[in-house]
């Protein structure tokens, strides 16, 4: 089904969302144990890495990640089937309420509540894992084909398989592109401002996202 706002309105939208998955998954690889809380496949990959004793890596984030995304995903497919006939409060709601858990996360992690090690780590982990299956599972509805807000693999594969050098057929690439810059420069900042807070770059995550709902709520449709 399509967004029911401009085209425009609707690419930065999505390129908002795939930032916020860059900011994210710095804090989840990191911060959290090696773990990603948007990327599954890494997920998976990482549990068979944890198989090696020595390798590094640990079962339980990536499990836990899994999970939390697993709830999140059957949290959003719900959502689409009780809303989606009204997309506008849909789309609103569900990145709304994304936004409302990246802030409370970020906010606990602030006041030392939930920690970046330990006990409460899994609860942040299966937090954020929730709140990128929650917009996993609603941007399958209605993002383009080339806007996953959260894996590149199919973008670099349409990127260079479309191209001049490829098939030929893709002569205007820019969402492609913007999605692997969007990602790119919210991983780097994430990173960046990792050094100093944890926090602070979930809440800013969540800004994003919140930026992302009000967009589906009241930008124009042309």
């Amino acid at each position: 089904m399509g967004v029911p706002v401009g085209v425009r309105w609707e690419v930065g939208a999505f390129l908002g969302l795939t930032a916020a998955t860059g900011l994210i998954d710095a804090v989840s690889y990191l911060k959290l144990g090696h773990t990603f809380v948007a990327n599954m496949t890494g997920n998976v990959v990482f549990l068979g890495f944890a198989a090696a004793p020595d390798s590094g890596f640990r079962f339980g984030p990536p499990l836990v990640a899994v999970a939390g995304f697993v709830l999140g995903s059957l949290g959003g497919g719900r959502a689409a089937r009780v809303l989606e006939a009204r997309p506008r409060r849909w789309l609103g709601i569900v990145f709304s309420a994304q936004a409302v858990v990246l802030w409370l996360c970020g906010l606990l992690v602030g006041v030392g509540v939930l920690r970046e090690s330990g006990g409460t780590s899994y609860l942040l982990i299966a937090a954020l894992a929730a709140c990128f299956g929650l917009q996993n599972a609603t941007v399958r509805h209605v993002a383009p084909r080339d806007m996953t807000t959260t894996v590149l693999t199919l973008t670099l594969t349409g990127l260079a398989a479309d191209s001049v050098l490829g098939n030929g057929r893709s002569a205007r690439p820019y969402r492609r592109l913007g999605s692997i810059a969007a990602m790119l420069a919210g991983a780097a900042v994430g990173a960046l401002l990792l050094r100093s807070t944890t926090g602070w770059v979930i809440a800013l995550a969540g800004a994003v996202v919140a930026v992302a709902a009000a967009i589906f709520l009241a930008a124009p449709a042309d």
